[in-house]
């Protein structure tokens, strides 16, 4: 079942959203496009409307299917257990292996920026048999972030380690004043706010001031300083089998820190990316540039 959504006007017409039931929770999931399904799945602190620009390119060939990650947006929130399970990159990549499948699209290819990254990433490992091709947007793998984390890289990510402190104390922190917290994450990390569309920084500004959004990515970043580490750890031996695209902002973190392609190259066998000019936003703040690389090295968007 369709349904209106604030975020409506930031995408072409045909973009419906749906609640959609999977993995135990309801999800929002906006679908729009013609052809093959192409998976996209956004990142902190954000929802599935940071895909608004590259949307119109990508759906002029392919099935679209956003969802909000369980906890951001307007999907389903709960709330946590003890282990962080019910936040950890397994649950969220059998969220969207359930979505793919309520839909009806048993293979599909999938682009993942920045948590949604790292989604992809375990979805490629856990349903090895869904994914046809994969791209993650400016990052390298958990992993690799915490067992090289240097002074440089934690002042950078220090929200790594603060939103893994236990509750209520970012949670308390955040609530205090969401959009400043919001707002600096969205221009610190890019190339500052003038680069989004004002209304796709009001969506986020409605979705983040939820008391609950904020307890569920803390809950996020906790089972990633955990739980995800774990089952990492477990998969050191295992390489990602489908084609993968690394592309990142020349302008960021990962290009003056890592040999991003190289971390990449440790978890896969089939590996091609490049920087592009942007920060770590690229879908909205280089769409085309964005698009363009992922046909460059390989992604099938035609």
């Amino acid at each position: 079942m369709t349904e209106s959504h604030p975020a409506d006007a930031l995408f072409p017409p045909g973009f419906a959203c749906r609640r959609i039931a999977a993995n135990g929770l309801t999800h929002t999931v906006r679908v729009g496009g013609e052809g093959p399904p192409l998976l996209l799945l956004h990142g902190y602190p954000q929802t599935h409307a940071c895909w608004h620009r590259m949307a119109p390119l990508l759906a002029k060939t392919h099935t679209l299917v956003m969802p909000d990650l369980r906890g951001y947006g307007d999907s389903d929130k709960p709330a946590g257990d003890p282990r962080h399970e019910t936040y950890c990159r397994r649950t969220m990549a059998a969220d969207a292996a359930a979505i793919m499948t309520a839909l009806g699209h048993e293979r599909f290819q999938v682009i993942g920026h920045d948590r949604g990254g790292r989604v992809t990433h375990r979805l490629c490992l856990d349903h090895p048999e869904r994914v046809e091709r994969a791209a993650v947007l400016d990052i390298v793998p958990t992993h690799t972030i915490f067992a090289d984390m240097n002074r440089k890289v934690g002042l950078a990510y220090y929200h790594w380690l603060f939103l893994a402190q236990p509750a209520p104390l970012p949670e308390r922190l955040i609530g205090a004043e969401p959009n400043f917290y919001l707002e600096w994450k969205l221009g610190a990390w890019g190339t500052g706010l003038s680069a989004y569309d004002p209304a796709a920084v009001a969506e986020y500004r409605r979705a983040f001031r939820d008391p609950a959004t904020i307890h569920a990515t803390c809950e996020d970043y906790r089972a990633a300083a955990t739980i995800d580490l774990e089952h990492d750890e477990a998969d050191l031996g295992r390489r990602i089998a489908c084609p993968l695209v690394a592309l990142w902002g020349g302008k960021g973190l990962m290009e003056a820190n890592y040999d991003v392609l190289a971390t990449w190259r440790a978890k896969a066998d089939d590996v091609r990316g490049r920087a592009l000019p942007g920060g770590h936003f690229l879908p909205e703040e280089v769409p085309e540039e964005t698009v363009a690389a992922l046909k460059e090295c390989g992604f099938a968007l035609a």
